[in-house]
């Protein structure tokens, strides 16, 4: 492991020798600077991992020295050292973005100490930058599969709201589609991507957990209130709240969600203050909300505030052409995770996994994956491998049912047409499967291709 480097910059010889001495025995390397210009000049071509520098420079002061490295690199962190009778400016400084100021003279122990405590919260800051950077990666909208058209204008829609920061966002659909997964694509794409994102479940808490959770409560708020609880909305503030299943929230909660949309602030619970945050609220419903605002279960005026960008994920039976780009992703990723090699689908299975009618949509079939993965060293998911209830799965078209439910029939050449639009969307567009599906020569189909166009 690299040591930590050191820019100390000081007018004062003796002080840039002490200091240089004290410091190199703990172990870090050091660079020197005795003017504020020539300190910048150092910092820029060395880019040290902290700075201690003097308030009182002749030419270019301490102020405008911090100034100058944090509008060339944020994240670097700097200790101001100062005389007491300008304790004013050091009190400035860390307004300006310094980490701490050391008082003359100050204590060898106190200089570690603050040199050690800049350094930990230097390297904990890289580390949130790595991650919002890898979580970042992971929702990026192109590498997300879709080629049906339905989830490719959702996607479009999600990409075009992500940057407008204050929008409300309500994401529609069936279990398992990834209307979780599309929340924290919007959050990551968008300017609160290096704030926190907060997901909670309005179904899975309790009625008289939720709105603690939430909100955060004074001690005495209730029984069991013994210290302060900092809320869920608190800890998000600046970021992204995730509320998913909004339409299983109690009406009473309700009002207090309306009035965080509206005005963002709350109370907590035992308190009378208000709090102010800045947070956008996303939210998930696998219900029909109007539905329910006709039963008496959701406020209407919530529903209306939430509303704004309303995005529906089609369930993944009508979007089977995305079904083998996303189980070639699940696959990529489990052969990280699981550390297998496997390279692909057979021909086989492909065709049943196509077939299945996925009623748990991609989360089910992200488990079937890992499942299969995690059981078989292979190269390839071959027909054996799949779990029984899949493989018993048969082709489901509409086109039929649809005409009969509508007594709406057509001509048995419009039907051909109709069904050979649908087995190709069915396979991806694959010509050759869709060919041995409908039981032709390719060359057969290819001829009806040009009778469809």
């Amino acid at each position: 492991m690299m040591a930590a480097s050191i820019l100390i910059i000081d007018d004062e010889v003796l002080t840039l020798n002490n200091l240089k001495r004290v410091l190199e025995k703990v172990g870090y390397e050091i660079l020197l600077a005795d003017s504020g210009e020539t300190g910048i000049e150092v910092f820029k071509k060395h880019r040290p991992n902290l700075v201690l520098v003097d308030l009182m420079l002749p030419g270019i002061d301490g102020i405008e020295v911090l100034k100058q490295i944090k509008e060339t690199d944020a994240n670097t962190v700097v200790i101001m050292i100062t005389a007491y009778e300008i304790i004013e400016k050091a009190i400035e400084s860390m307004k300006l973005g310094a980490y701490d100021y050391l008082l003359k003279p100050f204590k060898i122990s106190d200089l570690k100490t603050s040199v050690a405590r800049a350094l930990e919260l230097q390297s904990l800051k890289i580390r949130i930058i790595e991650t919002v950077e890898t979580e970042r990666e992971k929702y990026y909208f192109d590498k997300m599969a879709a080629k049906n058209k339905k989830m490719i204008d959702a996607l479009k829609i999600a990409h075009k709201v992500a940057h407008l920061e204050k929008t409300t966002v309500l994401i529609m659909g069936e279990s398992g589609v990834g209307k979780g997964i599309l929340a924290r694509a919007i959050h990551y794409n968008s300017p609160r991507a290096d704030e926190q994102f907060i997901e909670i479940n309005c179904a899975a808490i309790p009625e008289n957990l939720l709105e603690s959770e939430l909100f955060g409560y004074e001690p005495g708020a209730f029984t069991d209130a013994r210290r302060r609880k900092i809320g869920l909305f608190e800890k998000a503030d600046h970021g992204t709240v995730f509320l998913d299943e909004i339409a299983d929230m109690p009406l009473s909660l309700q009002a207090k969600i309306l009035k965080v949309l509206e005005e963002q602030s709350f109370v907590r619970l035992g308190s009378t203050n208000q709090i102010k945050i800045d947070v956008r609220i996303i939210t998930a419903t696998n219900k029909n909300l109007k539905r329910e605002i006709e039963q008496g279960n959701f406020r209407e005026d919530l529903f209306y505030r939430l509303n704004v960008v309303p995005i529906t994920i089609p369930p993944l039976r009508d979007r089977r052409e995305d079904i083998i780009p996303l189980a070639l992703t699940f696959i990529q990723y489990f052969n990280h995770e699981l550390h297998r090699s496997f390279k692909g689908i057979s021909e086989d299975a492909a065709k049943v996994l196509l077939a299945h009618d996925w009623p748990g949509n991609v989360r089910e079939l992200k488990n079937v994956i890992e499942r299969i993965m995690a059981l078989n060293q292979s190269e390839e998911i071959l027909l054996e491998h799949l779990p029984l209830e899949i493989k018993s799965s048969k082709a489901k078209f509409p086109i039929l049912k649809d005409s009969v439910e509508k007594t709406e029939f057509i001509s048995l050449n419009e039907l051909e047409k109709k069904y050979i639009k649908e087995v190709l969307k069915f396979t991806g567009g694959n010509k050759s499967k869709a060919a041995k599906i409908l039981g032709i020569h390719l060359t057969s189909l290819f001829r009806k291709l040009k009778s469809i166009k």
